[in-house]
């Protein structure tokens, strides 16, 4: 993943989205959830997914256990076949597990195979 970037999703112009900080937004429902949107690009070369349609399990995955969030929204009218911008909202309990989730905008993230494991890189 590549060209990591906030997405400003105007759903959160909405009196269900309470802002919390920038681009952090909390939603009330069965239990408390903070909420922010991230838009990427998946690298072929690496094994992703060719477009937006199709985004990969890997790295997503081990980002999502990294941070202990998981997806809650696809947009799917922004995940399109002939787009190579993906665009995911991201969700925790827990403010501060989106806050980290956040650094990794602007970063290279990917796996790589080291002494015979997958790990998440960072960079």
């Amino acid at each position: 993943m590549k060209e990591i970037k906030n997405y400003a999703a105007p759903k959160y112009n909405n009196n269900a989205y309470s802002k919390i900080e920038d681009n952090i937004y909390a939603i009330e429902g069965e239990e408390k959830l903070y909420v922010t949107s991230l838009s990427f690009v998946q690298e072929v070369e690496l094994e992703e997914g060719e477009n937006a349609s199709e985004i990969s399990q890997y790295p997503l995955e081990d980002i999502l256990d990294e941070f202990y969030c998981h997806i809650s929204d696809f947009y799917e009218n922004l995940n399109t076949e002939d787009s190579l911008t993906c665009y995911l909202e991201f969700a925790s309990p827990d403010l501060e597990d989106v806050e980290k989730l956040r650094s990794i905008i602007g970063k290279h993230v990917y796996n790589k195979e080291i002494d015979g494991y997958i790990k998440l890189i960072i960079e």
